[in-house]
């Protein structure tokens, strides 16, 4: 049977990670990278949603990815899984930026004055450095990929022994896992770009490959979400409180025992309430899950349109930016994805689909 809180939770983390973005591209806090604050207040309050969904909203996505890789390679050999995360996965991150992500590249470098640096470079170096600019949030996929092959490797290697040994984890052991999480948030850190986080996202994705794909793991969670949604309450106040106000986003703070620690408590809960209460389907989460990877694609885009266009010059008040800005994140992730995956090549390139029929 399909696992429809896996469905659930890709779309659902979809939607947070649009919400997540507007409250960054507008942040008071020292994280680079956005357009900073268009409201004048002395506190923004606001960024606090940032601060209570960054250190496991990525984090619990490698898990999925994790799970769901597992899932396929019951059913298909190593090549096809090389191949299909190839073209859905490297293509769009590769390819994609020269075919159309160098829009992306092109509002970004003007929102952060990027074109300051090849001011006097060719027209080619500067298309170079626009296309990879335009990377975004395309970074995930690239790292994905990397896992997958990473993955092929290492059952080879191991036969897939360690699979069978996944399946007797329980949740004390879960809970004694908390210093790995940590460890591994200390290594395969890339400077300047903070987001390739090698060490901690190849973690949870193996994690959840040879550990949360089993049903006896996740029903550990499941049944002991309340005392898991309580630990993750309390560190996430916790976290909140030490850390607002600065960069959460960069060492040391999201290599700290508390970054980290929250990162895998609030990944566990998270695990466990989705797939306690949202192991279903109806037509809106059907639909939701279908464009969930297109809004992922696209949704930045619209998101830092407004951001350079209306904010920057704050042609309108803070409150309708925002607005404007979450609604543009929607309208872009949708709109981009039914109209891209109607052209020849591009859809391949963009969004890794291959010819219909």
């Amino acid at each position: 049977m399909r696992k429809h809180y896996l469905d659930n939770i890709r779309w659902n983390v979809g939607v947070l990670v649009v919400i997540y973005h507007v409250f960054y591209m507008y942040n008071a806090q020292g994280i680079a990278g956005g357009l900073g604050p268009v409201a004048d207040l002395k506190v923004q309050y606001q960024d606090l949603f940032m601060y209570a969904v960054y250190p496991w909203l990525m984090p619990v996505l490698f898990v999925v990815s994790g799970i769901s890789s597992r899932l396929y390679l019951e059913k298909h050999t190593d090549k096809e899984f090389i191949r299909n995360r190839t073209v859905r996965l490297l293509v769009p991150s590769t390819i994609g930026l020269f075919v159309f992500q160098f829009i992306q590249g092109y509002i970004s470098m003007n929102l952060t004055s990027g074109w300051d640096m090849v001011a006097d470079a060719p027209v080619v170096v500067k298309y170079l450095v626009m296309a990879l600019s335009g990377i975004g949030v395309l970074w995930y996929m690239q790292i994905l990929w990397l896992f997958t092959i990473m993955l092929t490797w290492i059952r080879k290697a191991e036969k897939d022994r360690g699979y069978s040994l996944g399946r007797k984890v329980n949740l004390i052991i879960l809970l004694a896992m908390t210093p790995l999480i940590w460890l591994s948030a200390q290594s395969g850190n890339t400077p300047v770009i903070v987001v390739y986080r090698f060490g901690l996202y190849s973690t949870m994705f193996f994690l959840g490959y040879y550990v949360f794909s089993h049903d006896e793991v996740i029903e550990e969670l499941k049944k002991h979400f309340l005392w898991l949604l309580a630990g993750a309450t309390i560190l996430g106040i916790a976290f909140c409180a030490v850390y607002f106000g600065k960069n959460i986003c960069d060492a040391p703070i999201n290599r700290s025992v508390l970054f980290t620690s929250y990162c895998w408590i609030g990944s566990l809960a998270y695990l466990g309430g989705m797939a306690r209460y949202c192991d279903f389907e109806t037509a809106f989460t059907r639909w939701m899950s279908k464009h969930s990877f297109g809004l992922y694609v696209f949704h930045y885009l619209g998101i830092s349109a407004v951001a350079l266009y209306v904010g920057q010059d704050r042609l309108l008040p803070a409150l309708w930016i925002y607005v404007l800005s979450l609604i543009a994140g929607f309208a872009a992730g949708y709109l981009l994805e039914a109209v891209i995956s109607h052209i020849p090549f591009i859809r391949w390139a963009v969004l890794g689909i291959k010819k219909k029929g």
